[in-house]
């Protein structure tokens, strides 16, 4: 068993309640007790870096808190066999005022220092704006050059009689003369952006980045020297859609066992529900500045906070801000998943009685190189039945799930159990280049001849092969043409029918899947449903499902002709 005093006091004074922490906090402990610190025999902390680093900031700059101490180890974490780090990139969120700042800066200092011993380990600090990259930076220089501090700086004051010391430090960058390293910082937007020879880069604020055009630049520096590092540092802002949302989910789909964590940390501190901001015991939830015992800027920042939150009666335009920022809450529907896992798990019913209906036939064929989805949608009173199938390409489950690893066979607590879903009869993998149309063809051929069927709802990307193909056989295609210009209309539909448990879709786990993988994000025309990560959380059924109810209300006439239902 890996053992460490400072993670071991943060894991005891939790257990202890003497802090609280957030679920995603809980999820952490949990994934390091159960997947990090058993394996001491690959796996090894570097305790003279933590104690360094540790003494090298509390000397120099400030003490440090206890979450930061909690996070240090896992920094100087390598595996034993090749010496590398094992946790290469951080994603660090909190609230406003925790800190992060001087985290950065202390990191920088140390990173480029001969205590870190690493020769060329440069630091790229970047940000949206010039200002905000250059803060840690000019925290690092003014500590160089800050009076009494001249065993640091290598061109002290001409009165200073001793040994200069080992940095330069100047406006534009700062410099380790033992080590070679530098630290640099960079805007988002600068025109002479590019990637160098990085020992670490820290994304300060990354929530403001719309995109990953930064670090598609800078991390490709990473790796040329030693011990690569990124660190992701921010706290929930108001960029939806954006970057951080995409690491957030990856975060959230690591902590939640879906995903292998190659290498990234995440620490995430936010309010578990918003009505928690009311009680200010559950603020360090969010922000780790409040845990008890508070620091001399603890107790200043939680009376700040609270004077913000009590101005919120008379100004409550500032609401947002303050759930967003210093809550590192998202409040309302800006984003959020389609429902909740009760809702969907609410779903695992048997279908009413299909005797006498017909469905509407759905279909979502987004990709011929991955996943497509079947659907029939039935009606009956208030509530839907759905059936679906579906076909996977080979290629795209080998490489993503695992599909053809035999020590995978049923795909494990972190990848989709694709092998079991086909067993059960919900899908089949097609070891083709591309899927053969045939097959979604002749699936709703057999459908037919069970339920008769004979509308098929569908994307209009790809009908344009599979359309003829359905048409020749009888069926008639009812194309959408923008399916998600009918997601704002759709919207009320599928979260009433969630809400008030309308949907069956038998004991279909792949069907939950789908639905567990679908985010709703708020836009100027209504709400869309997208996936919560691009690659691997499919959606096909659930956006099948979409398409089936928006021509829903045609099964309403079938309700008035059921045969038991006829008095002869």
């Amino acid at each position: 068993m890996l053992k460490n005093e400072y993670i071991e006091s943060y894991i005891e004074r939790y257990k202890n309640n003497e802090i609280l922490l957030n679920e995603k906090r809980v999820k952490l402990l949990e994934f390091l007790e159960r997947e990090i610190l058993p394996r001491d025999d690959i796996y090894y902390f570097d305790e003279q870096q933590i104690t360094d680093y540790i003494e090298f900031s509390e000397n120099w700059y400030f003490d440090l808190d206890e979450w930061e101490k909690f996070l240090v180890p896992f920094i100087f974490l390598f595996d034993k066999e090749y010496n590398e780090v094992v946790f290469d990139e951080f994603v660090i969120i909190l609230g406003r005022g925790a800190g992060k700042n001087g985290f950065i800066s202390t990191l920088s200092h140390y990173f480029i220092s001969s205590l870190h011993g690493v020769e060329a380990y440069d630091i790229t600090l970047a940000a949206n704006s010039e200002r905000q990259a250059k803060r840690s930076a000019k925290d690092v220089r003014l500590v160089i050059t800050k009076k009494g501090h001249e065993t640091l700086n290598a061109h002290p004051p001409e009165d200073y009689d001793g040994v200069p010391g080992e940095f330069e430090a100047y406006k534009s960058r700062i410099t380790s003369l033992e080590t070679q390293s530098e630290i640099l910082f960079v805007a988002a937007n600068s025109s002479t952006l590019d990637g160098g020879r990085e020992g670490a880069v820290i994304y300060d604020e990354f929530h403001e980045m719309e995109n990953s055009d930064i670090v598609d630049v800078l991390s490709g520096g990473l790796g040329k020297t030693q011990w690569g590092r990124q660190f992701f540092i921010g706290t929930k802002g108001f960029v939806r859609g954006g970057y951080f949302d995409s690491k957030y989910n990856r975060c959230e789909a690591i902590l939640n066992g879906e995903e292998e964590f190659n290498g990234i940390f995440p620490f995430i501190c936010e309010l578990d529900t918003i009505e928690e901001m009311d009680d200010p015991t559950n603020w360090e939830k969010a922000n780790p500045a409040f845990s008890n015992p508070l620091t001399p800027r603890g107790r200043r920042l939680l009376r700040k906070v609270k004077s913000e939150y009590t101005e919120l009666v008379f100004e409550p335009s500032k609401r947002a801000a303050f759930v967003t920022k210093r809550m590192n809450y998202i409040e309302g529907d800006q984003e959020h998943s389609v429902a909740s896992k009760d809702e969907i798990m609410a779903t695992n019913r048997p279908f009413f009685d299909l005797e006498g209906l017909t469905p509407i036939g759905s279909l979502d064929f987004g990709s011929v190189r991955d996943f497509a989805a079947c659907g029939l949608l039935f009606k009956y009173g208030d509530e839907y039945s759905f059936e679906t199938f579906s076909f996977a390409i080979k290629h795209f489950v080998d490489v993503h799930y695992g599909y053809s690893n035999s020590s995978n066979s049923n795909g494990g607590g972190k990848k989709a159990p694709i092998k079991e879903w086909e067993k059960q009869g919900l899908m089949k993998v097609i070891d083709e280049p591309s899927l053969d149309p045939m097959h979604v063809v002749n699936w709703f051929i057999k459908a037919r001849e069970l339920y008769g069927v004979e509308k098929i709802v569908a994307d209009n990307f790809k009908l344009d092969i599979l359309r003829p193909l359905l048409e020749r056989e009888g069926f008639i295609v009812d194309p959408i043409k923008r399916p998600q210009s009918i997601h704002p209309l759709m919207a009320p539909r599928i979260e009433d029918g969630f809400a008030n448990h309308k949907f069956r879709f038998g004991d279909n786990p792949l069907m939950r899947w789908y639905t567990n993988n679908v985010f709703v994000k708020e836009t100027s025309a209504g709400k869309v449903f997208l996936k919560k990560e691009e690659v691997k959380r499919k959606t096909d059924g659930f956006q099948s499902l979409v398409h089936a109810l928006y021509r829903a209300n045609e099964l309403d006439e079938q309700e008035e002709f059921i045969i038991g239902d006829i008095n002869f």
